[in-house]
Parts: structure tokens; C-alpha cells; sequence
């Protein structure tokens, strides 16, 4: 029976690097794939392609393409990723760049078609039940979870990096299954197990005991040199999750399950691009050291619709904070945040809305801390949703001057104020959603 063997690079846009460089390293890959979006990290991408056409991509691709590729192309280990973000066509530009400069044989390819902005006007927004062309000049972006397609064909036409957009993350997996072992795309249960197999890998180290660690509850070993998981799969799509020896954390039946069950709403109905798959009578079971077989997985036809994505503009945020401590530090803390509601109430209807919480006593659970004894110190954070830029940025000052304006002892203050980019979900016919993919020639090293 052949044989696969997939590695996670990223589970996010701020990962660590140093545990991809070692399974590009050590791993004897043949895939190496990093995840990198987020819902609204697609959007903040758009946003950033609006004010530079050649921005919009991860902004850590060069340096951890710079990182791995020369060991990938030592060792024959392929990527996918969604580092191209909003910009697709860029990044690889981007890669190919740094390819040429390290002098290695590699062809990129940018797959396309995930941006849908002009075909979502008269989709109804999930959270509203309002078409997306209601937001008027509000919305900047829409992406499609788009499925294996362009990956597949890239990967096909002898591709060694393949940048896309917003793919739905299990797809970056199953993807290269699909490619190496010839799977239909009406093959539900390969496609399920291979979707599944790509949910447990796609948040790297938190199935590696990154997440998962509490100390005294679930006690992680070398948590500080955290490896990223791999799998190796068979044709039959059932796999085996570990992690290279020598490395931090843990692969165990617990860690595995926690993944498993995260963002998942309905476990017997994962609706993905390309198949509804279903966990529901997954099977995991310890077979060494680091080692969990995973077994199943199966799947239904898809739902032929995408989620897609929908970012807007929802006003400005402005913030401040400042800390107090000592004896009555709580007291002086929530007259402090009262002062600050009070001077913003002057702004009116500018101040769309907003909240002051103490970190550490009731930011998270408010009401929580009712009853305990009083801590040693509180952080007052302010915030506010505003209409415009000035009235966000009055937020910070008003929190500043507190330093003379307010109770005694404050210190420590902060303050920030940024756009809001917020977003909503959407469903488009999947039929509706043209993919590409574009390879570049072959460099001669």
C-alpha cells in the first residue's frame, strides 16, 4: 500500500517558523503545507491590497519561504499554501523571486478565483438577512472557500510551490492526496478521509500539545520546542498522526480528539467545498510513542454551495488602557473607567458603542470575580466602536488623561486606534466559482 507523508509548516499567520524549517529538514516529506488565513485575515489582506495593488499577501511569506525551500528542494518536498491571501498572483511573484535568488529549480504556481466581490451583490449575509450589495461602498472584499481544484491541477502540472487564496484549509491537505493518489472526485469516502486528515493537521502544534497544555491538567513535555504534526497516509485515506522524535509536546489519543471536535459544529456534517465529511465514527488509537492511527472517516456528496467570506468597513476603533495597583486599586479602576464614559458621552452618536473592562478581574467573565479577594493590581482597558477616525483616536487621549484627570496612582497607559474591517458569511453556488491555476517556468538552477 503507497504512501504519503504531509507536514504542517503554519496553523496561522504568526506562527513559529523554526518547527517547519525542521520537518522540511528531517521530515521526509512529501508535502509541506502552511495554513495562514483566518476569516478576517483574509479581509485585512484586501484591505491592504487597496492601498498597494502589490500588497495582500502573508506578510511572512518571504522569510519562511527563504527558510524551507532549500531544504524542499534538497529533499523533494513540495508546498501548498494559502500565503497569497488576497493576493495570489503576488505572492508567487514574490516566491519565484526568492527562488531565483537562491539559485533552485523550482516552478511556482498562484491559483486563482477564490475573490468573488463581483458576484456576491445579491447573496443574503448570514448575520443580517440582508443582500451584501446593501453595504454600499462598506464592502471591500469577498472570498469563496474555494476547494481542491486549482491545487490539484497545479500539483498536476509538475507545480513544486503552490500559492492560493482563501481555500478552505482541510482542502490544502486533501488536495495532495487527491494529486499523488489519484482519487475521483466523487470518491466521498477518500475525500472524507482525506478532509479529515487535513482538519487534524491544519492548526499545527495544537494537536502537538500546543493549546492543549494546562499545567497540572494536561502537563505537556518541552512545550518551548513545540514540533509540528505530520501524517502518513494511505491510498485507502486512513493515516497515522506524529511528529518528528526529538522534538517538544505530544501526539496522544486526548490531543487528537481535542482537534478533532474544534470547529467542528457537526461532526457527522463537516460541509466542505468538496464533500460533507463525516467524523462521526472516527476511531483513535494509540500505536506508539507519538503515534495515533485515525480511522473512520467517511464522507457524503457536497452541498454545491461556498461559504464565502464578506469584508466591510464598520467603523473605527479606539482604545486605551492604563493600570493601578495597591490597596482600593479596584475602586479607583471603575472610577476611572466611569470618568472616561462620562467624557465620551459628549461625543454622542459618534460613539457607536463601548465597554470598560478591568483585566484580570472582569474583562473575560464579568461577575466573575465577585465575592474573591481583591487583587493586587487591575488593567483598565476602554474601548469604543466610533464612527470616524477622530472620535476613535479622542478614545486613547481621554484614557491618557487620567494621569492628572482621574484617581490617584494611575500608570502604565496605552493607547491605539485603528479601522474596523469586520466580517460576514455568504453562500454562492459553487458552479458560479471559476479556478485557475498559472505555473511559472522551470529556473534553472
Amino acid at each position: 500500500m503507497s504512501m504519503v507523508r504531509i507536514g504542517t509548516g503554519a496553523g496561522f499567520q504568526g506562527d513559529r517558523i523554526a518547527p517547519a524549517v525542521d520537518l522540511a529538514e528531517r521530515g521526509e516529506l512529501d508535502f509541506l503545507v502552511f495554513e495562514c488565513l483566518a476569516e478576517r485575515t483574509i479581509a485585512l489582506a484586501q484591505q491592504a491590497r487597496l492601498a498597494d495593488p502589490g500588497a495582500g499577501f502573508d506578510p511572512l511569506l518571504e522569510r519562511r519561504m527563504r527558510a524551507v525551500l532549500p531544504a524542499c528542494a534538497r529533499n523533494g518536498t513540495r508546498i501548498v499554501t494559502n500565503m497569497g491571501a488576497a493576493n495570489p498572483r503576488a505572492a508567487a511573484e514574490r516566491t519565484r523571486a526568492v527562488v531565483r535568488e537562491l539559485g533552485l529549480p523550482l516552478t511556482v504556481a498562484a491559483v486563482t478565483g477564490d475573490d468573488v466581490l463581483p458576484l456576491i451583490g445579491d447573496c443574503i449575509l448570514t448575520e443580517t438577512g440582508a443582500p451584501a450589495r446593501a453595504l454600499g461602498e462598506r464592502l471591500i472584499s469577498a472570498n469563496a472557500y474555494i476547494g481542491v481544484a486549482g491545487i490539484v491541477e497545479a500539483l498536476d502540472a509538475g507545480a513544486d510551490i503552490v500559492i492560493c487564496g482563501r481555500a478552505s484549509d482541510p482542502a490544502l491537505f486533501l488536495a495532495p492526496l487527491v494529486h499523488r493518489f489519484g482519487w475521483a472526485m466523487d470518491d466521498w469516502v477518500r475525500l472524507g478521509r482525506g478532509t479529515l486528515v487535513g482538519h487534524l493537521l491544519e492548526c499545527s502544534a495544537q494537536i502537538t500539545g500546543g493549546y492543549f497544555a494546562d499545567p497540572g491538567v494536561k502537563d505537556v513535555p518541552d512545550l518551548a520546542d513545540v514540533g509540528f504534526p505530520l501524517a502518513e497516509v494511505s491510498d485507502d485515506g486512513n493515516a497515522v498522526i506524529t511528529k518528528l522524535p526529538g522534538t517538544g509536546g505530544l501526539v496522544s489519543r486526548a490531543t487528537c480528539t481535542e482537534q478533532l471536535l474544534y470547529e467542528i459544529h457537526d461532526p457527522a456534517r463537516y460541509m466542505q467545498p468538496d464533500v460533507v465529511a463525516d467524523f462521526s465514527q472516527v476511531e483513535l488509537e494509540e500505536i506508539g510513542i507519538d503515534r495515533v492511527r485515525v480511522t473512520g472517516g467517511t464522507g457524503h456528496p457536497a452541498t454545491g454551495e461556498l461559504k464565502v467570506s464578506v469584508g466591510y468597513r464598520d467603523g473605527w476603533r479606539g482604545e486605551g488602557q492604563i493600570s493601578y495597583a495597591g490597596a482600593n486599586c479596584v475602586a479607583r479602576g471603575r472610577l476611572a473607567a466611569e470618568l472616561v464614559r462620562q467624557r465620551l458621552s459628549d461625543w454622542g452618536s459618534r460613539i457607536l458603542e463601548e465597554r470598560a473592562d478591568l483585566i484580570g478581574l472582569d474583562a473575560v467573565a464579568p461577575g466573575g470575580a465577585r465575592g474573591a479577594a481583591e487583587p493586587a493590581e487591575v488593567r483598565l482597558r476602554v474601548a469604543a466602536r466610533c464612527a470616524d477616525q477622530e472620535t476613535a483616536q479622542r478614545v486613547g487621549e481621554e484614557v491618557e488623561s487620567l494621569y492628572l484627570c482621574g484617581p490617584a496612582g494611575g500608570g502604565g497607559v496605552s493607547r491605539a486606534h485603528r479601522e474596523i474591517i469586520a466580517v460576514a458569511s455568504a453562500l454562492l453556488p459553487a458552479a458560479s466559482v471559476t479556478v485557475r491555476s498559472e505555473l511559472s517556468e522551470t529556473l534553472d538552477a
